[in-house]
């Protein structure tokens, strides 16, 4: 199996206005092979309280179980657990057909504020698997990882104070 790096997006929203613009974005990337969901909660706590829970995936069914040692291993070291341990828990949830990541896993409901949402969002860069297998023959490793505040890249001039402004206003940077 080859999967490309993965990443955890742990995304706030005040006063949502989802109107389908998030899923049309991550299913185009998913069609161009950019990017892949590899599991998507998002939670939206509505004035007076009431909760709504979305739960989605672009992994078929073969692709959950390929992928649940892996996402096992990741989610067990998160959890004080061997890499080893996390996998055998991964494999043993996709052969019973269950989630790694769901509602009760994560005990967002009570920290989030009415009108607010929250989205968890485990995402493969598979756009990424050419070059990091490139810089790997050539011998080079990761050293680290990090997305630049549009704020930061004023500062080598590469945007504009204005438009760095509005693009931290858009929380643009959070992706």
């Amino acid at each position: 199996m080859t999967i490309g790096p993965v990443q955890m997006l742990v995304l706030g929203f005040d006063h949502p206005n989802f109107q389908g613009g998030i899923r049309a974005e991550l299913e185009r990337l998913r069609a161009d092979d950019t990017v892949r969901v590899i599991d998507f909660l998002a939670v939206y706590k509505a004035v007076g309280g009431e909760v709504s829970v979305l739960k989605e995936s672009q992994l078929d069914e073969a692709e959950r179980e390929e992928f649940g040692a892996v996402v096992g291993a990741l989610v067990g070291v998160g959890a004080g657990l061997t890499p080893e341990e996390g996998a055998a828990l991964g494999e043993a949830a996709a052969d019973r057909g269950v989630e790694l990541l769901d509602e009760e896993a994560w005990d967002v409901l009570a920290d989030i504020p009415e009108d607010t949402a929250a989205a968890l969002v485990l995402l493969e860069h598979r756009w990424a698997i050419p070059l990091r297998d490139a810089v790997a023959r050539a011998g080079g490793m990761r050293l680290a990882s990090e997305f630049i505040s549009p704020l930061d890249l004023v500062q080598v001039g590469l945007v504009a104070q204005q438009e760095a402004e509005a693009l931290v206003a858009s929380s643009a940077d959070t992706v």
